[in-house]
Formats: structure tokens, C-alpha cells, sequence
């Protein structure tokens, strides 16, 4: 009787725990599922221009190029007319490539023109104001990618982009939050009130007749307009007015680039990712080929072990990021070596779990980092399988703060990327070398991570974030909550994230997120946590091939991110 009763105990249990887990699988996140195409934006108004694009019959470039100019209208806390960026893509026969819009230095730039007679900082002088812009790329961006790779009129593109300029934007509740917190300092930059002075509340809508002006003339006069046009003229007029050295010679020089991506494998992965002036492709490939022979997976997600080995690989990639990266048209990068597996091997010979590594310890190898959280990124996968992943800046929030009202867009304040003085750290407490010093012409120094991953040949995921520097250890842990851990897309965008940048020496977690006796385990083995100055580590926004081949979006808790699609 017993041992039946015993049986029958062990019968129920089984059942209870295979209930248990059907559960769990039935309700387990999952974000917009979607059987031909997706974009996943900032915002639902810049995702649906994008989907409608591809709805009509256009690829994922012409998609691009409309989600670009939208974010202009949707998000100006980060997209731009007035920025640039970068974007990865891989085409639907597997050719893949990458375009480099980056912002560059004016030709009247000078390697100290931040510093004073001690050659000390001027607070604010490359942050704020008109002497803060890099000469934009975004436009030039738009019309290399839609002349080389686009199939629909650009009329097609940028109509709805002015109608929604003309109708205007509802407001949300975070951009509410965002326009107050950042309206004390519009005024430092800008001699006369512009449109974002206004006290705007959650569900007004906020119409650009301005940017929708200027787009037109774009329309009608094409990428020259920007640069050699009318617009032009009105920019530069502006900037000098307002202090700057910007000149119509700057703009009428400036061409994107086409650049190689950097790619590599980590187990059955192959990861493609954005070439300098962005770090964001060499350190991902650091840090994944550095932790590839550890685990993971059976050290679990979060876990002290996890936490202990990501973070070690991360302090020594961006040792060598403030050291050796900068622009490869005018410094001479030996990204072969940086991505060796003997010299990554090397580089991780001196980590043990039995204690941190100090960053006093660790310099860059032998053969710091400063930019903005106020990035946006989008993906986005076409009915035909191509794949684009971009991400795009004014660097700081509203960039420079200043605000051509004529032409309807900020500026931004990208020259705070290039090191101001070797050593000192940027506004994102990024440590810069000489690679990066500022020269005209030159680009400067990006975190930005846009990256595609395939598996077994076949495209896997578009991925991405803005978050200055901890771009790269975001994209790396959305790819390794996937691939390691098996979260959905969803589950992956959502999970509590943590950075560690080389300098300062500490771990910056999310707070209420991580286990209490993790960190203070963590602690005990000589690591500094630091939850307070971290609210918000990226906003990532991706899009996973299903096993089905449907698309899975995922669109960041952290935003008003949305994933669009059919």
C-alpha cells in the first residue's frame, strides 16, 4: 500500500511539473510575430512609414531610408537631419556590407580647440552650442544607400515622411519627461525660443512645418540641397552666426563611406558588425572570442560566474578600444591582431575567478571612453531577405542643444567623441588616446554597434542599441541571451543588463535587478557596483528569424520602442 501510495505521489508530481512547465513555454514573452517583413523602431510612426514602405513593395533599404528621416520627425531626442551614423546589412543572397554617414571634424578644426591657455577642458565647449557640431552625414547617408541599393522612386520614400512632418507627433509620457528634463539647457545654446521650449504634455502633438519645408526642398533637389543648396546656405549662415566654424566648403566635401564589416564567429554564429571609426564591430569580437572557451551557458543568465567572466573580457576590449581605434582613413589600426585568437587568448591569461582584475592592472595590449546615452537604433528585415541593422545619433540628448528653427532640426555635438586632450574623459566617461585627437576631416570615435548575426549560413537576427558606451556590452548580451541562455527576442531585450568600460573601475548594473548576494559576492571578490548612475542601459531593438522562418521583434521595455510588420 505504501509503495503504491508512494507511486502514485511521484505519478502526481510528474504530471504538476510537466504542467508547470508547459506553462512557463506557453508564457514565455514574445514580441510581434510577423510572417513577411519587420521594423523596429524608436517609435510606432517611424516603425509603420518603414512597414508601409515595404508593404508597397520596397526592399529593406528603401525602409531604411524612410525610418531614418522619420525618427527626424518621431524621435528628435535622437534621430536626426543634423547627426549620422552607421548601417550594417546583409542582402538575401548572403553579400553583405556596411555605410559609414559618421559626422566629421571641419576643416578649421585644431587638435586643442577645447582647451584653454592652461590646456585644460572648457567645460561645456564641445558639448553645447554651435562650436560642438561635426559636419552632418545623415542625408548623404540616405542617398548613397538608396542610389546603390534602393528600388522605389525616392518619392515613394520621402512623402510620407513630410506628411507626418505636417501632421505632427503625439506626445508619450517619457518624451514628456525627456522635453522638461532637458528644456533648462536649450536656452544656453539658442539665442531665440524654439519648438521644444513649449510646455508639451502627453497627447499633444507636435507638427514640424519646418522640417517638412526642408524635405521638401530635399525632394525636389535631391542630397545636393543638403550640401551645396539653399539649405546649405541657411545651415551654415546659422551655425557661424551662432559661433561655430562650420563652412559651406565643410559641407559641400562631406561623402559617406562604404566600409568592410568586421566580421567573426562565435560557435555556430557568425557576426557581422560596423568597421572603425566604430569600435562597436572589434570590441564585440574581443569580448565574444575572449569569453567563447568559458560556460556560459552552464554558469546560467546573471550568474556570478557569467557576470565575472563577460565583465573581465569587456575591461580588457576597451582598453585596447581608447588606445588603437579611431578613423582608418587617417590612423592605421592593426584590427587583425586585436582580433587574434592567440593575442585574445593572451589578453585573458591573467583572469582568475578567484579575484578582479584592476583596470590599474590591465593597459592596452602589447603588439577609456566618452560618448552620449541618446542614440536611437532601428532593424529591419524585408519580405525578400535583406536584412539592414543602423544606428544613428545627434550624441547627446538633443545633441548640441541648438536648433536651426529655419531648417526644422538640432544640430549635434559629435566633436565631444574625438579626445578633446589624450587621457581625459568624455562626456561618457570614455578615455580617448591620439587615435582619436582631433584633425579636419577626420571622424570621429563611435561606440555604435549595428550588427547582424547569421547561423549555419542562414540570417539569424538584426540587432542594436543606443547607449554610448555600453552600446557594445548591450548588443553582446541580447546576442548571448539568445544564443546562451534561450530567451526570445523579447525575453533578450528585456533582461536586466550590466557594463564595465575599463574606466572607470567599476561594474554599472541596473538597479533592483541583480540578485542582492550576487553583487555582494561580487563585491567580496574586490569588484566596485555601481547601481545608482545607471537607470537605463540601452534600448535595444532587434528582430530573430524563427525556426519557421517568421520574425520575432523585439522592441526595448526602456522606450516607447515598437516593433511593425505583416
Amino acid at each position: 500500500m505504501i509503495k503504491n501510495f508512494a507511486y502514485i505521489l511521484a505519478l502526481l508530481c510528474f504530471f504538476v511539473s510537466c504542467k508547470k512547465n508547459n506553462d512557463i513555454k506557453e508564457t514565455r514573452k514574445k514580441g510581434l510575430i510577423t510572417q513577411n517583413a519587420m521594423v523596429v523602431s524608436a517609435r510606432v510612426e517611424a516603425s509603420k512609414i518603414g512597414s508601409d514602405i515595404l508593404k508597397k513593395g520596397g526592399n529593406a533599404f528603401d525602409a531604411m531610408c524612410a525610418t531614418q528621416l522619420s525618427l527626424a520627425i518621431a524621435y528628435p531626442y535622437a534621430g536626426n537631419l543634423g547627426g549620422g551614423g552607421f548601417m550594417v546589412y546583409r542582402k538575401a543572397n548572403g553579400n553583405i556590407g556596411s555605410i559609414d554617414f559618421r559626422e566629421k571634424a571641419p576643416m578649421a578644426a585644431t587638435k586643442d580647440m577645447y582647451l584653454d591657455e592652461n590646456g585644460e577642458v572648457i567645460p561645456e565647449k564641445s558639448t553645447l552650442g554651435a562650436m560642438a557640431v561635426g559636419v552632418p552625414g545623415t542625408i548623404a547617408g540616405v542617398f548613397e544607400v538608396h542610389e546603390k541599393l534602393g528600388s522605389l522612386p525616392i518619392e515613394d520614400i520621402l512623402k510620407p515622411v513630410i506628411a507626418l512632418a505636417h501632421k505632427g507627433v503625439v506626445v508619450t509620457e517619457k518624451q514628456e519627461k525627456r522635453i522638461k528634463h532637458y528644456q533648462p539647457f536649450f536656452p544656453k545654446a539658442n539665442k531665440d525660443s524654439i519648438i521644444l521650449d513649449k510646455l508639451w504634455k502627453a497627447n499633444d502633438t507636435i507638427k514640424y512645418p519646418a522640417l517638412a519645408k526642408t524635405l521638401e526642398r530635399i525632394l525636389k533637389h535631391g542630397r545636393d540641397e543638403f550640401y551645396k543648396g539653399e539649405t546649405a546656405k541657411i545651415l551654415v549662415k546659422f551655425i557661424q552666426e551662432n559661433g561655430g566654424i562650420i563652412t559651406e566648403e565643410d559641407l559641400a566635401r562631406y561623402k559617406a563611406q562604404w566600409r568592410t564589416p568586421i566580421t567573426f564567429t562565435y560557435d555556430d554564429l557568425n557576426i557581422i558588425s560596423m568597421s572603425p571609426p566604430s569600435s562597436g564591430g572589434v570590441c564585440l569580437a574581443q569580448i565574444m572570442k575572449m569569453i567563447e572557451p568559458f560556460h556560459l551557458d552552464e554558469y546560467g543568465h546573471n550568474s556570478l560566474k557569467a557576470i565575472q567572466a563577460i565583465t573581465e573580457a569587456e575591461r580588457r576590449a576597451y582598453a585596447d578600444r581608447s588606445f588603437y581605434l579611431g578613423d582608418p582613413d587617417f590612423v592605421k589600426i592593426p584590427i587583425e591582431t586585436l582580433i587574434n585568437d592567440a593575442y585574445l587568448s593572451g589578453r585573458m591569461a591573467d583572469f582568475s575567478f578567484e579575484k578582479a582584475t584592476l583596470s590599474s592592472d590591465v593597459s592596452h595590449g602589447n603588439i577609456q571612453i566618452i560618448e552620449s546615452n541618446e542614440t536611437t537604433h532601428y532593424s529591419i528585415i524585408d519580405q525578400f531577405g535583406n536584412a539592414i541593422s543602423a544606428t544613428t545619433t545627434l550624441n547627446g540628448a538633443y545633441g548640441s542643444k541648438l536648433y536651426c528653427s529655419e531648417l526644422g532640426f538640432f544640430l549635434n555635438n559629435e566633436m565631444d567623441d574625438f579626445s578633446s586632450k589624450p587621457g581625459e574623459p568624455n562626456m561618457f566617461g570614455l578615455i580617448g588616446a591620439e587615435a582619436n585627437s582631433i584633425i579636419p576631416e577626420k571622424r570621429m570615435l563611435s561606440s555604435m554597434t549595428p550588427t547582424i548575426v547569421e547561423k549555419n549560413g542562414k540570417l539569424y537576427m538584426s540587432v542594436g542599441t543606443p547607449g554610448g558606451a555600453t552600446i557594445i556590452t548591450c548588443v553582446l548580451q541580447t546576442i548571448l541571451n539568445i544564443h546562451e541562455f534561450g530567451m526570445t527576442m523579447q525575453e533578450a531585450v528585456d533582461a536586466p543588463r550590466f557594463h564595465h568600460q575599463w574606466l572607470p573601475d567599476v561594474i554599472m548594473m541596473e538597479p533592483n535587478s541583480f540578485d542582492k548576494s550576487i553583487i555582494q559576492q561580487l563585491e567580496k571578490l574586490g569588484y566596485t557596483i555601481n547601481e545608482e548612475d545607471s537607470p537605463v542601459i540601452g534600448i535595444v531593438d532587434g528582430i530573430l528569424v524563427l525556426d519557421d522562418n517568421s520574425y520575432e521583434g523585439g522592441a526595448d521595455r526602456r522606450g516607447d520602442d515598437t516593433a511593425v510588420g505583416f
